[in-house]
């Protein structure tokens, strides 16, 4: 009988004789220290249900966002909450004033509130909610994921759209039957997997810009969002598969300023409008109020988003939405640390406006949308 026996070397060689086991050089998971299953998404989504009420909401928080990319509702779409969620009972506090605010300027501005549970890293830190709800690395995606679903329920319940950034693949099919709008960061822009991904999705979804300020790349995710795509993915079973989509036709770009600065002023709104053109897309446009566009200020976001709603009550219709990071204490505070010595509502990653200046923009904001619309007639 011949057998094959690896020495040290890692080199192949044969005896006829030989009685020493077999020794097989590993080179599979030689980094891998865990790999823990999940639940799938039916065992999640059938512990913590979505209810006939909740779907009905869904449906139509995401037709009169399709109404607003399309120019069938005159309204403003503003995607507006925290940075991030790290806190659900400080969350909860933020959305129930949020709804309220929401009522108050309903006619001339669409609130959808921003329920971000991932969070991109340029090296490391806290991931995000999902990865890591107990803030402490212990990584618990399970209950990352259940705490999300358990959110998401809630803020719905208070008749609050829901927003949130696509950042892993995987987890829209745990999450995504209860979100309104989504996003493609700017560091995903440029990603296949990310396209093909928002080509599949149920909701109005917007493209930024890339960090360094490139607007081609967000129109090129566009072009490919709206096609029909064959990509591997996730059932609802868990099981790996081959997903093949029919497109989402309601994709837009989302400005959000880059490296050489910001792009939130009418010249760079009138150069995106015409590459979109350009490109045979509907030139409907988002502006982010924060990151590179207020340089992660949160004193300059205000003076940002009165520009943004300048423009659209100048007659812009292009313009037709804004975003802002907005918690219930301003700025952010440095993380990791004690978690005892966290100040409630207050973000742990970009700086956020408080309460008291939401309010005000967003009041203001309406009654400036609000003259602009009766000047019109």
């Amino acid at each position: 009988m011949l057998f094959i026996r690896v020495n040290r070397n890692l080199k192949l060689e044969t005896s006829s004789y030989s009685a020493e086991p077999i020794c097989m050089a590993q080179v599979s998971d030689i980094h891998i220290s865990s790999n823990i299953p999940l639940p799938t998404p039916t065992q999640l989504m059938t512990d913590i249900e979505r209810t006939q009420a909740q779907a009905e909401f869904m449906a139509k928080s995401r037709q009169h966002i399709r109404n607003i990319l399309n120019g069938q509702d005159p309204r403003l779409l503003l995607i507006c909450g925290p940075c991030s969620i790290h806190d659900t009972e400080a969350g909860i506090d933020y959305a129930r004033k949020l709804a309220t605010l929401a009522e108050e300027v309903k006619d001339q501005i669409y609130i959808v509130m921003r329920v971000y549970f991932e969070k991109p890293r340029t090296t490391t830190g806290w991931k995000g909610l999902i990865m890591d709800p107990e803030l402490d690395g212990s990584d618990n995606i399970p209950e990352g994921l259940k705490q999300a679903r358990l959110f998401l329920r809630e803020v719905i319940d208070l008749g609050l759209p829901t927003a949130t950034e696509l950042l892993d693949p995987i987890t829209p099919q745990y999450i995504a039957d209860l979100i309104s709008w989504s996003a493609i960061g700017a560091r995903t822009t440029e990603s296949q997997t990310h396209r093909q991904m928002a080509s599949g999705l149920s909701m109005p979804l917007g493209f930024k810009n890339t960090t360094t300020g490139d607007l081609v790349a967000a129109v090129n995710a566009i072009k490919a969002a709206t096609q029909p795509q064959t990509f591997l993915g996730v059932s609802e079973q868990g099981v790996a598969s081959a997903v093949t989509t029919s497109g989402n036709p309601n994709c837009h770009i989302i400005l959000r300023g880059g490296d050489c600065g910001p792009n939130y002023g009418a010249d760079a709104v009138a150069t995106s409008t015409a590459l979109l053109k350009k490109h045979g897309l509907q030139p409907s446009i988002m502006i982010d109020a924060s990151h590179a566009n207020c340089g992660k200020d949160q004193e300059k976001m205000p003076a940002v988003y009165e520009e943004i709603v300048r423009q659209r009550s100048a007659g812009n219709t292009n313009v037709i939405g804004a975003m802002l990071e907005s918690n219930l204490v301003a700025g952010n505070q440095k993380f990791p640390c004690p978690l005892d010595e966290l100040t409630y509502g207050q973000s742990i990653t970009d700086q956020c406006i408080d309460w008291e200046t939401t309010v005000n923009l967003l009041r203001q904001s309406a009654k400036d949308l609000r003259s602009a619309a009766t000047n019109e007639q």
